[in-house]
């Protein structure tokens, strides 16, 4: 007799690629669990994830759907998680709180690659799951084929569990390989069961043995029947696969469609089954099950009537509305269904829940009954910005309004940083692509109000001189009474590149008394702010070397404007050049691409600096290059373009070069014209 499901509350997040049908497959979930009585479609805007004005506008997910539903005896909370790439973080940030996982995929063997940095993230965070083969009536292939693109982006073994049944070219049902019946799909419904077509007796021995040699892989038992030609109980099979499945060795593989409403039922009787209890993710985290209540964030929203809405697992003890976490009290405790909300009274480990108007919590704090504690769970990284734009109140009256309103952005999407370019000027709204930004500027519309503005960021270009010069310069004016009157000669030399500024005294003989020297360097300073060019002016070096005084006339502003003057005469005589900043950029894409990025980092001015095999990512290389900076404010999407929607690459300041020619010039005189 097969073993009874571990009891309580599950926690299972569904991952996928772009347009691989999360939404639909959550949707049929409710569907067939009996939360919903009419099937919801993406294109029309009905369903209960996706449900943002951002997401519906776009028919994309924008951010992490939350929908808890009962299943025969067990509680399932469904994390449907983006499948663009440029929410990742969303996912990020749920799959931190899940128990098992359901990664979503078409039946396409050229899509399977996009794969590959998903389950990348789960084999980093141990967690068990299932492959989902969606939209299995549009197969055009055979399944096997399949399997073998799936299997090259998988560090674990698939073990496919179902093979199709077809009439002609369409699928119609699939046999189950464990417990070796056939089934025919009725759309919206449960499947039925039907006899084993003749045809396909064959076909099933076949690929159930090829599943039991992948599972006598890791129990001896197996393996020995196996090899004496022993066909194991069916009880004995299911029990194997619960097993492997929820010690993550092997990544049982189902088919299905969710608009169809096929394979579904099986789908949660896989989960039920085999999905790991929470107990078990909670020990993969570190934590036994005595001790205070723990819980942790994963999503945060503010929503237009509750206010902050923080929904967080919990992985150890109970909570009760009115409860205190982190010196905060707990305004409402609630199970969700997308931006819809249910109060309940009290949760245990395992739920996730919504938890009301806890104002200083962020996505990803660890929550315990103590005001001050110091214990915390490993939250998920924030990786890099990828793409920026500079944003600014289209009212000025707004600028106010606007702070606040980015802070909630803020909290909502980790990833997102607003920060002002001291050198440009420019407050920056940055994250992981264009469609990222566009979102905030319409989610701050749409919440707030507020209308934005939003642009190409300004490159911090500088500029430096090529030879030295000595300049003397006089600021002398008498209008009655006490005049002005300043006299400096300054020695201006370039420095090496890199070298910043450096100022000297090397004036003798009280020419010009100690007191004013700090005035004619600060004259200096204000000087390099804004060289001939029009940029600030790096790796120079002033030296003072002589100057006149009047015991009555000199003052701090005179020496001030002097030492100016002798700049602004000066400086253009020294042969001034522009200088643009450059990137060390390292580029992480599928080896298969890694010609395609050598062309795109040519065709940015790149000086490629070598390659080599990404580390724990087989069949990757990483790229490294020196690339002008104003030639990767849009690299990631052509990246993304020529690798499938896969690559990415990090960056940091390297040096400055200069820059001549006809670019230069256009970036001079662009420059000057919006100054």
């Amino acid at each position: 007799m097969r073993a009874s499901p571990p009891s309580g509350p599950r926690s299972v997040a569904l991952v996928g690629p772009y347009l691989s049908g999360k939404t639909s497959l959550l949707e049929s979930i409710l569907l067939v669990t009996g939360k919903i009585q009419r099937l919801g479609k993406v294109a029309d805007g009905s369903t209960v994830g996706d449900s943002s004005q951002e997401s519906r506008e776009r028919g994309m997910g924008v951010e992490l759907n939350v929908a808890t539903t009962d299943f025969m005896d067990l509680t399932f909370t469904i994390l449907d998680c983006p499948g663009s790439v440029e929410f990742a973080q969303e996912s990020a940030d749920a799959l931190v709180g899940a128990d098992a996982v359901v990664v979503v995929c078409e039946p396409e063997p050229e899509k399977a690659a996009a794969l590959q940095p998903i389950l990348k993230r789960l084999d980093d965070l141990e967690l068990p799951r299932v492959l989902f083969v969606n939209k299995i009536e549009r197969a055009s292939g055979r399944v096997r084929d399949l399997l073998e693109a799936l299997q090259a982006t998988s560090s674990l073994p698939l073990v496919l569990r179902q093979v199709p049944i077809r009439d002609g070219e369409t699928i119609t049902g699939y046999v189950d390989l464990a417990s070796e019946r056939a089934y025919v799909y009725k759309p919206g419904k449960v499947s039925e069961r039907i006899e084993l077509p003749a045809d396909m007796s064959e076909r099933k021995s076949e690929a159930r043995y090829e599943m039991l040699e992948k599972l006598a892989d890791f129990d001896d038992k197996l393996m020995e029947e196996l090899l004496e030609d022993v066909d194991p109980p069916q009880d004995e099979v299911f029990d194997q696969l619960s097993k492997d499945f929820a010690a993550g060795l092997v990544v049982p593989v189902l088919l299905g469609s969710a608009e169809q409403v096929n394979g579904i039922h099986r789908l949660l009787k896989a989960l039920r089954h085999e999905a790991p209890p929470a107990a078990a993710a909670a020990k993969r985290r570190g934590l036994d099950e005595d001790g205070e209540t723990v819980a942790q964030v994963l999503k945060t929203y503010h929503t237009a009537r509750g206010g902050k809405l923080s929904v967080a697992r919990i992985w150890r003890g109970a909570l009760a509305d009115g409860a205190h976490l982190n010196g905060e009290r707990v305004s409402g405790l609630f199970r969700m269904l997308g931006l819809q909300t249910e109060k309940v009274h009290e949760a245990g480990a395992g739920d996730i829940v919504g938890l009301g108007r806890l104002e200083s919590v962020r996505t990803g704090d660890t929550l315990t009954p103590a005001k001050d504690s110091d214990f915390a769970l490993p939250r998920a990284e924030v990786p890099q910005p990828l793409y920026a734009l500079t944003l600014h109140a289209a009212d000025r009256n707004d600028e106010v309004k606007l702070s606040g309103s980015i802070a909630k952005l803020l909290e909502e999407y980790r990833s997102l940083h607003f920060l002002h370019d001291d050198d440009t000027n420019e407050w920056i709204l940055s994250g992981a692509g264009e469609i990222h930004l566009r979102v905030a500027a319409d989610r701050l519309k749409s919440k707030s109000g507020l209308s934005v503005e939003m642009g190409t960021p300004k490159i911090p270009y500088k500029e430096a001189i090529k030879k030295p010069v000595t300049q003397r310069a006089r600021f002398k004016r008498q209008s009655g009474g006490h005049g002005q009157f300043g006299d400096v000669e300054l020695a201006i030399k370039p420095l090496p590149r890199g070298a910043g500024f450096a100022f000297e005294n090397a004036s003798v003989g009280g020419v010009v008394p100690k007191t004013f020297i700090p005035a004619v360097e600060a004259g200096v300073v204000e000087y390099l702010k804004k060289g001939p060019l029009g940029f600030p002016l790096v790796d120079i070096s002033v030296t003072l070397t002589d100057g006149q005084h009047h015991s009555v006339d000199s003052s701090e502003i005179a020496f001030k404007t002097a030492a100016r003057m002798a700049m602004q005469e000066g400086v253009p005589k020294c042969t001034p050049v522009l200088l643009e900043p450059i990137l060390h950029v390292q580029i992480a894409v599928p080896s298969d691409q890694t010609s395609k990025v050598n062309s795109l980092i040519s065709s940015r001015r790149g000086q490629i600096l070598g390659f080599d095999a990404r580390a724990g990512w087989p069949g990757w290389d990483v790229v490294s290059a020196h690339i002008p900076q104003a030639d990767t404010l849009d690299l990631i999407i052509e990246l993304r373009s020529l690798s499938a929607g896969v690559g990415s690459f990090t960056s940091r300041f390297d040096h400055l070069q200069e820059l001549s020619g006809r670019l230069a010039d256009e970036v001079v005189s662009a420059h000057n014209v919006t100054e």
